[in-house]
């Protein structure tokens, strides 16, 4: 990259955005990232929707769009939201894996300002059921980022078409002699991508952590067995895909990584500052075919370099 480009990239990786804290319980504050909100609105009537989810209370319309609503209380495993609560409740409307979904909580705090390298992993004493992907401090009181991917996972479940990909034998012998790594810090999109190459018997490696994935890219190299194939989420805690991205591509040692970012976020934004920073691909949804499909146009463009 140029000065220019350079500067602009790295403007781009160190975009932050903020936390919309609320409450589902009297005494825990949780957050959202505030690109996945669309808007807050106060509680209003909803009509049923027949045979749902046992935590999804009915439909909104909200100008002219009907969108079903979750008790999110409800649905991490918290007392559900009573009825005489309803008034003083608030609905986040969210746009998390192409889907429009709202969820009722019972109070909403504030939206801050947050620097992500402060959010630490959540403690490995909550077991593999806390719908968490990180923890911080703000104001002194314990804050718990929600991970809304494990959430939509229970609530609307993946269908199969989506979870599993298909290979040819010639396809296959193009991606497994590549050393592909996957990065997210949700453990549902984790096990999704993990998922999607057992499945098609594709060798990989996987963190949670975008600083540990560097370290992982830089020893790869190092060990003659640089990583060719970088799969990383872009919202994450500490480093994020966006600067990882902007890292693996300003050292030359790594920069030959065919990266491809993939986020819940269903923006047009996100994609554009992901190929902004260097990623050669950007995914707004999970689907193993796409991914599959994009990790071939890797392994051509590797297949390519070699032979160049």
């Amino acid at each position: 990259m140029n000065a220019i480009s350079t500067n602009k990239a790295k403007s781009k990786a160190s975009q932050s955005q903020g936390l919309l804290l609320f409450q589902l319980s009297l005494t825990q504050l949780f957050a959202l990232g505030t690109l996945k909100i669309r808007e807050l609105v106060p509680y209003s009537p909803l009509s049923v929707i027949p045979h749902s989810h046992s935590t999804i209370l009915g439909a909104a319309n909200i100008r002219g769009t009907t969108i079903p609503i979750v008790d999110m209380a409800a649905a991490v495993g918290y007392r559900p939201i009573s009825n005489e609560e309803l008034k003083d409740s608030y609905i986040i409307i969210t746009d998390c894996q192409r889907m429009v979904i709202g969820f009722l909580v019972r109070s909403i705090d504030k939206i801050i300002e947050c620097n992500w390298r402060d959010i630490e992993k959540p403690p490995s004493n909550l077991g593999k059921n806390a719908y968490l992907t990180g923890v911080t401090k703000i104001d002194g009181k314990l804050v718990q980022l929600l991970d809304v991917e494990l959430l939509l996972s229970k609530v609307f479940p993946a269908s199969p078409e989506t979870t599993r990909a298909i290979l040819t034998d010639v396809q296959r012998e193009y991606l497994k002699p590549l050393n592909i790594l996957l990065v997210d810090d949700s453990k549902v999109a984790r096990k999704q991508l993990s998922d999607a190459l057992d499945s098609i018997n594709i060798p990989y490696q996987v963190t949670a952590d975008g600083k540990e994935a560097l370290l992982i890219m830089e020893q790869a190299e190092r060990d003659n067995h640089a990583i060719d194939i970088l799969v990383s989420d872009i919202e994450m805690p500490g480093l994020d895909g966006y600067e990882l991205a902007f890292e693996v591509k300003n050292n030359s040692a790594i920069a030959s990584a065919y990266i491809i970012l993939h986020t819940s976020l269903s923006s047009e934004i996100s994609v554009s500052q992901a190929h902004q920073v260097g990623a050669n691909e950007a995914l707004t949804k999970f689907d193993a075919h796409e991914l599959i499909e994009a990790m071939l146009r890797g392994a051509e463009k590797a297949t390519v370099t070699t032979n160049v």
